[in-house]
């Protein structure tokens, strides 16, 4: 994934696509899509707290008992808490119009849709074009070259590769020109004006993207205008956490829906002088104990404004634990607990596991807990039930509602079968076989982890979704999850009577899902890349794009 990219959804592109991440399903949760029923129930206020790349095994209520989670876990005790918990991969492209009349909307944090499609103002993937009405935060991702003392992002290697290559084809285009003027040569100059223009775009698509990338990408948005570019990392906290107590004392006497997508845990890891150091492991664990401040800085603002009782509250993250995420210092990435894998490493638990914590006092039962598979994308058609609205017939929508579930309405979860990507490849897929409770976990392809005998791909930052890096399984590995979590012994006819009927059937349902995916354009085209500096948002005088806080124009 390139970071920053206009448009680019937040995780690896894949053109096959069905409206299923939940955060870009979230974009229905406003008006436009979804038409309000006639009835006077009750809607609550929705907050929706997501984490970045924070493993299940790193909070106190799913068993951690070394790092200090108190608010999350006080979280869990007054609600509900999910244990099979799935995160969705990133395969659907959101639609236009949005979700809930009648309700305000703020979208806080990291949006990582990207903003522009034809111009630098277009604003075509804004979240104030989707529906929100307020948004402060970052429009692409956070990478280590948002913070000038971190290693970048992109390796000095790649970097060097791409300088050689450019310096190479200006000198091919420099030996054709001298070569015309000389006689040597019988070339058209058009021709070499054209060779010229090409290795000057590409030179300015690379820079761009591997020279600026702080400058451009790490950048801070209020509404339509940048507030800060590049942003000041250490003050990006206090930032958005007064933007969010602000929007809900404002809106305090009115429904509202508040998406706090935030920067902890993901690398950098830029924690305050606070929380530096008062873990037991170490930077990472900082940064986790202050995002933990953080979500109970934001419910108390809820508490204190007389809203507990009125408010549906979720808490997650996008992904398991970044294992790959290690620099001089040790480990940067979470812990996932038994779970095999992390982050980026298809259908292996350790990166679809996530944490799953609902509260609503009065409503939902506290201290209760649901072992059923859920999804992320359940939280789409969870929030337009509660706010009286109803899903789009005109797409396949793969959430369920989850309220019958969390109210104890409902014994099973509404998932028959879940599906797990790795971009665009489909690499496992469970079964949950609900009259015998058992749960199926088919693999077609797992990541290689390097170096062998590791369990994930150090040294690559992220595994490869197919091609060499992954392994094809013919006949497919098959482990059943309600006995065997860790994934850690596959099963096979031998072993497993059913093995040949499973295989069979979760294959079938493979093939019917199949069926109801669209095929989308990539993001990753030629176009996109050679016209992505003229896309890039900018406060001053592009390309020289500097301003601090509130838009002043000034290097930060």
């Amino acid at each position: 994934m390139a970071p920053g990219t206009p448009g680019a959804p937040g995780g690896r592109g894949a053109p096959a696509a069905r409206h299923s991440w939940w955060p870009l399903l979230l974009l229905c949760l406003l008006p436009g899509t979804c038409h309000l029923k006639a009835a006077n129930a009750f809607k609550p206020n929705i907050l929706l707290i997501m984490a970045d790349d924070l493993g299940i095994g790193d909070l106190g209520c799913y068993g951690n008992s070394t790092l200090r989670t108190p608010n999350i876990d006080r979280l869990a005790e007054e609600g509900v808490r999910l244990t099979q918990h799935l995160a969705a991969a990133p395969l659907c492209t959101p639609s236009r119009s949005s979700f809930l009349t009648g309700r305000h909307s703020f979208r806080s944090g990291k949006w990582h849709q990207g903003i522009n499609c034809e111009s630098r103002t277009d604003h075509c993937h804004h979240p104030l074009n989707h529906g929100f009405d307020y948004f402060y935060g970052m429009p692409f991702t956070l990478v280590n070259d948002c913070h000038p003392d971190r290693p970048p992002e992109v390796d000095a290697t790649t970097r060097a590769k791409l300088w050689l290559s450019t310096q190479m084809a200006a000198l091919a285009v420099l030996t054709i020109a001298v070569g015309k003027v000389c006689g040597l040569i019988s070339v058209p100059w058009k021709v070499v004006l054209g060779a010229a223009s090409l290795v000057f775009l590409f030179f300015v698509s690379w820079y761009a993207s591997f020279g600026f990338v702080r400058r451009w990408n790490c950048i801070l948005m209020r509404n339509h205008d940048v507030t800060e570019q590049p942003m000041d990392l250490e003050r990006t906290t206090s930032h958005m956490l007064r933007e969010a107590i602000s929007y809900i004392e404002r809106n305090k006497h009115q429904p509202f829906l508040l998406f706090l997508s935030l920067l902890h845990v993901h690398i950098p890891l830029v924690t305050t002088k606070q929380f530096l150091g008062k873990s037991q492991h170490g930077l990472y664990g900082d940064n986790v104990e202050e995002m933990d401040w953080l979500v109970g800085e934001v419910l108390n603002a809820i508490e204190e404004n007389g809203l507990k009782n009125t408010t549906f509250t979720y808490f997650t993250s996008d992904h398991g634990g970044h294992l790959e995420a290690r620099d001089e210092r040790g480990q940067l990435g979470g812990w996932n607990g038994i779970f095999r894998g992390g982050k980026g490493m298809g259908g292996w638990e350790g990166g679809i596991r996530v944490p799953g914590i609902f509260r609503w006092p009065g409503v939902l039962p506290a201290g209760r807990v649901i072992h059923e598979p859920t999804s992320l994308m359940d939280v789409f058609p969870t929030v337009v039930q509660l706010g009286g609205g109803e899903v789009p017939q005109d797409r396949v929508i793969d959430g369920r509602s989850l309220v019958p579930l969390l109210r104890g309405a409902a014994e099973h979860s509404a998932h028959e079968f879940l599906f797990h990507y790795c971009g665009k490849y489909l690499h496992a897929a469970r079964w949950h076989e609900k009259d015998s409770g058992r749960l199926w976990k088919v693999h077609y392809m797992t990541p290689r982890f390097h170096p062998k005998g590791a369990g994930a791909c150090y040294g690559r930052g992220v595994c490869p979704c197919s091609g060499d890096g992954v392994t094809q399984h013919s006949p497919p590995l098959l482990f059943e999850l309600s006995r065997d979590p860790s994934e850690a012994r596959p099963l096979s006819p031998g072993s497993e009577p059913l093995y040949h009927m499973v295989v069979a059937r979760v294959g079938e349902a493979v093939e019917q899902h199949r069926k109801t995916l669209s095929p989308v354009p990539t993001q990753f085209s030629l176009s996109n890349i050679i016209w992505k500096p003229w896309l890039q948002p900018c406060c001053g005088t592009f390309p020289f794009c500097a301003c601090g806080q509130d838009g002043d124009h000034s290097e930060t």
